[in-house]
């Protein structure tokens, strides 16, 4: 039979007493702090749990950001493309209005030329649109331009530039300024300033009207492509929004005190680490020695 002594009792005693107020403590922490992981040892399961959320949330962000970014590029690109769209259009009608050269003068030939050429000079700004200092049209390119003054495309061929708004989604930002404007002596602008040449040398223009159609046929297409590519990074941003609120929930219901429960368990704490104080001043007496003391 095993023999019970005062200096167990106490030992005992000592040892329970130090659990309950570590237990208090904690809950005060919590209630404090307003988080229940103070520490991996307070939950290792939730704890693991609340880094992966935490890694999800940082990788959320910055597709939200590529998003944000995708956006004001497309965006930039879409404008452009529209004034583009308008500018072509006055530049036929003065095609059309050129081809009528029998019943024109050289002097209104020569007005007609000189606004094809500041329309051209319109078109070409717009074909160097910059979005952050990079151009829309070239987005690849290190020249700061998507056009030379020869109208050559200084983008690299065959890539682009890319926004990834989500693990396995990628959206191709920069337009396609080759496909919408071509390059060189096969481009809008030099087509521009064959038609004001003819103009001046009072050659018909009417055979120009197909390439001009031509052109706004493309600058439309790109249009259509760069809405569809909005329209997506407008959606993956809707999904993104709802991911981050999702993960938020996960985080805070990982991480994140109950303050009603707390407040309740650490009263319920309270009168239990008072009543073990008083069961222990009643089962272990003052020894006289403490008497002394």
């Amino acid at each position: 039979m095993t023999r019970i002594t005062t200096q167990m009792l106490t030992t005992a005693a000592q040892r329970n007493l130090a659990n309950s107020q570590a237990a208090l403590a904690r809950l005060q922490d919590m209630g404090s702090s307003g988080t229940r992981l103070a520490r991996p040892s307070d939950d290792p399961a939730a704890t693991a749990a609340a880094l992966r959320v935490r890694s999800a949330q940082r990788a959320n962000e910055i597709h939200q950001r590529n998003a944000d970014d995708a956006l004001g590029w497309l965006g930039t690109l879409d404008t452009a493309l529209g004034a583009s769209t308008d500018l072509l259009r006055r530049v036929r009608d003065l095609t059309v209005q050129g081809a009528n050269a029998g019943a024109m003068s050289a002097e209104s030939r020569e007005a007609i030329a000189v606004e094809l050429e500041s329309l051209r000079d319109a078109l070409l700004q717009q074909a160097n649109t910059q979005y952050l200092g990079r151009s829309v049209f070239a987005g690849n390119s290190l020249a700061g331009h998507a056009f030379a003054a020869d109208y050559s495309h200084t983008g690299v061929p065959g890539v682009t530039l890319e926004r990834r708004i989500a693990p396995d989604t990628n959206v191709v930002i920069d337009g396609d300024g080759v496909a919408a404007f071509g390059s060189g002596a096969a481009s809008v602008f030099a087509l521009i300033d064959d038609i004001a040449a003819d103009l001046r040398a009072g050659t018909s223009v009417s055979g120009r009207l197909d390439a001009i159609d031509g052109f706004a046929s493309a600058i439309v297409t790109q249009r259509s492509i760069t809405g569809s590519r909005y329209a997506q990074v407008e959606r993956g941003k809707e999904l993104l929004e709802m991911s981050s609120n999702d993960l938020e929930a996960r985080r805070s219901g990982l991480e994140d005190a109950d303050l009603g429960k707390i407040i309740i368990d650490l009263k319920m704490q309270e009168v239990a680490y008072q009543a073990a104080l008083s069961v222990t001043a009643r089962a272990i007496p003052p020894t006289l020695l403490e008497f002394l003391a």
